[in-house]
């Protein structure tokens, strides 16, 4: 499995920006991989944000997200990165980083129980 860890969480005001980073380590050589950004607020289930599928760079972001979030890839860093514009309250969660191995010819989903390599989550609160 791979073994992620998050970064860059913290608390902002309604209308800033935070990046959140994933460091990913133990990739198997020549597999793609789905990469996700998750989030979970208290007493809610958690949800899929965006994510990338690591051969081809395509990208899918929930609706609640689009055109405020970018996730991106830094190969070379086995980095993966969500940048967070124009955040809102309800954008506050526990963020997560995870990934599973794709077959070939898959395309990335955003359901959570597919993936098997979590990170241990980042804070994102959001002021108003």
């Amino acid at each position: 499995q791979v073994q992620l860890a998050e970064s860059g969480g913290g608390s902002v005001q309604a209308g800033g920006s935070l990046r959140l980073s994933c460091v990913a380590s133990g990739y198997v050589a020549n597999r793609n991989y789905c990469m996700g950004w998750f989030r979970q607020a208290p007493g809610k289930e958690r949800e899929g944000v965006a994510t990338l599928h690591t051969g081809i760079s395509s990208t899918y972001y929930d609706d609640s997200v689009k055109g405020r979030f970018t996730i991106s890839q830094d190969n070379a860093k086995r980095t993966l990165y969500l940048q967070m514009n124009s955040l809102k309250p309800e954008d506050t969660a526990m963020y997560y980083c995870a990934a599973y191995v794709l077959s070939l010819r898959s395309g990335c989903v955003a359901v959570s129980r597919v993936y098997n390599s979590w990170g241990q989550g980042t804070q994102v609160t959001v002021s108003s």
